[in-house]
């Protein structure tokens, strides 16, 4: 019998404790499948098999390159992100490499030279954009739990003015992860983008 009553205010506790905790449980799972909603089903899978890309993007890269790729150090080791991934406000160095190639006449390794790129507020979501060059990302990051975001947007061409809306046309369509490597370091992944390279890598590191 007195078995029987502990068991009972036991579980008593317990649900206590999951009935208070779980309309915060339930905001943070639905911020982080607010991305979901709004990524079209190619990105999703895109985001889905971002490890297989990653594994076989670093391998050629590995072939081309394999002394740039052991000096990027944490920036490209697939499993290096840490915990508070959403980089603040503000502008950023950026640049971009290039992992593998989805042709034989594309590099294998490829390192652009640094840029200036943006993170900025936008009501509930942070919008990440770049500032010069021919091929411009810009969208929106979105929460994906404790250890990485979720970036969906359109690449933007040339001297094009206007930003095409996310969804209007796949080639362009982007998606991504943010994910922190470091105190102050950040990157941006795309797995499988509409041309060349198996997987493109962002590094942001504060300007300031």
């Amino acid at each position: 019998m007195f078995r029987l009553s502990i068991s009972s205010a036991a579980a008593a506790a317990l649900f206590t404790i999951c009935a208070l905790a779980s309309p915060a449980a339930a905001q943070a799972d639905d911020e982080s499948a607010a991305w979901r909603d709004v990524a079209t089903e190619r990105d999703r899978a895109r985001i889905r098999g971002w490890r297989r890309a990653w594994i076989e993007a670093l391998g050629e890269a590995r072939q081309a390159n394999a002394a740039e790729v052991n000096a990027a150090g944490a920036l490209l080791q697939p499993d290096a992100g840490l915990s508070n991934p959403s980089p603040p406000p503000g502008r950023y160095r950026c640049r971009t490499i290039k992992l593998g190639s989805q042709s034989n006449s594309n590099l294998n390794w490829v390192a652009y030279p640094w840029f200036t790129c943006r993170i900025a507020r936008d009501g509930d979501l942070l919008s990440f954009t770049r500032s010069g060059g021919s091929q411009r990302p810009v969208g929106h990051i979105y929460p994906a739990g404790t250890r990485r975001m979720i970036f969906l947007g359109s690449l933007q061409l040339g001297d094009e003015g206007r930003v095409l809306r996310y969804g209007a046309d796949a080639d362009r369509d982007m998606a991504g992860i943010v994910e922190r490597v470091s105190e102050r370091r950040w990157r941006l992944v795309f797995p499988r983008p509409t041309f060349e390279s198996i997987v493109d890598v962002i590094e942001l590191v504060p300007a300031g």
